[in-house]
């Protein structure tokens, strides 16, 4: 279970939050310093990626997306994660990684660990140019403290990098760098046929709210109501434009309530026929080996999913030893395992036998986009699973993050 870390750097809500949503990211574009959009069906990557391109589905109509989470390691990064990332890479070879949050942890003690922490786990995706973002978890503030670097100040390391498409903040809307990339339909010009979102789900609940703590409630973030009102905004702009829903897909790294309510097949239920009700009804396939950890409130994204009808699933991390998914009255939710061997996992000599990413196979039929998705485990690569450590030195900084 993720240890809790007192510190909370929530964005406070103010009055004109839901007003301020008209400034969100620009509609119809991937954000600001998105990679380009390469020929349909070219296998050439771009060598120069600018800020005003998009990614496009190849010319079969395919498309795919690896999701990482919980890398969660200082700058002397466990060699496994990063022989993890880059076999699944080479194997799968991806249009887009995400890496779903809780990137770095504690024991960057200068900004230029936290650099090097960073650079391990994203220079794979680099140096093999394949454009990349990350959503922010609980423990990537962890070092704040020691290094001084902020996620503000992480999402201006990453944002240096020219493959990232992370967005900038958006004003009035809580967390850092909740983002939208379109991928471009194959056979349209212009049109865009999917949607990646990225939002970030904090770090952990306040002290107290209106004088109550929360003692015996779960101590984790939660996705705030602005940023609920802004996924819905935006989705509809993006339908308005495009004439018809665009569906998507939606990473974030805290889980929603209804993970654990899809697992158990109700509200209240905790028993083991309760649980086999609820994967006999929603398909789930996939270990459960912790509790999920969200936070103390519904935030209400998954009912303001269902209404909208365009995001295709939600797939979280956190909860490292965790990989299931199943459908949740039409929407896909799941986990992708803890991809960091430097992170806790199971118990004992088992450690690390969960530890993979997630594979989303995208593609266009007509004006939609079917979904399969599986998870490729470092025990299938031929990684060594010693329930050991294994740091590294880390990986050398290009020039550009050695100026920031």
């Amino acid at each position: 279970m993720p240890d809790r870390f007192p510190i909370s750097r929530r964005t406070v809500l103010t009055a004109g939050a839901i007003g301020a949503l008209s400034t969100a990211l620009p509609l119809g574009a991937a954000p600001a310093n998105a990679a380009p959009t390469t020929e349909a069906g070219s296998t050439t990557r771009p060598t120069a990626p600018g800020r005003a391109g998009r990614l496009r589905f190849h010319s079969d109509g395919t498309f795919k997306v690896v999701q990482f989470n919980d890398t969660q390691d200082d700058e002397l990064t466990d060699r496994r994660t990063v022989e993890l990332i880059e076999k699944v890479l080479d194997q799968e070879k991806p249009d887009f990684v995400v890496i779903n949050g809780d990137v770095i942890t504690g024991g960057c003690e200068t900004r230029l660990a936290v650099k090097q922490a960073i650079n391990n786990v994203v220079w794979p995706m680099e140096s093999r140019q394949i454009p990349w973002a990350v959503t922010f978890g609980n423990h990537d503030e962890d070092s704040l403290p020691e290094s001084g670097v902020d996620e503000a100040g992480m999402l201006a390391i990453y944002r240096s990098y020219d493959y990232n498409v992370n967005a900038e903040n958006t004003r009035g809307v809580t967390g850092t760098s909740n983002t939208i990339v379109t991928i471009g339909s194959s056979a349209k010009k212009n049109r865009e046929a999917f949607a990646l979102w990225l939002i970030d789900s904090g770090r952990y609940a306040p002290e107290s709210i209106n004088g109550q703590d929360f003692s015996g409630y779960p101590t984790w973030d939660w996705v705030r109501m602005d940023q609920v009102a802004w996924y819905r905004q935006q989705s509809q702009e993006l339908e308005k434009r495009r004439g018809a829903k665009l569906p998507g897909l939606m990473f974030l790294h805290i889980a929603l309530w209804e993970h654990r309510f899809m697992w158990w097949g109700g509200v209240d239920t905790r028993t083991e026929p309760d649980a086999a009700r609820g994967r006999a009804r929603h398909r789930i396939t996939g270990e459960r080996n912790e509790d999920e950890c969200p936070g103390p409130f519904n935030s209400g994204m998954f009912n303001a999913i269902l209404e909208r009808g365009d995001v295709k699933g939600v797939f979280v991390g956190h909860d490292h030893i965790n990989d299931y998914a199943g459908d949740y009255y039409g929407v896909q939710l799941g986990y992708a395992p803890g991809t960091g061997f430097g992170a806790y996992g199971l118990d004992g000599a088992e450690r690390n036998r969960m530890r993979g990413g997630r594979v989303f196979e995208l593609t266009e039929t007509g004006d939609d986009v079917s979904m399969a998705t599986r998870v490729v485990y470092a025990r299938e690569l031929g990684i060594d699973l010693t329930a050991d450590d294994q740091p590294m030195e880390p990986l050398p900084l290009a020039a550009k993050q050695q100026r920031l």
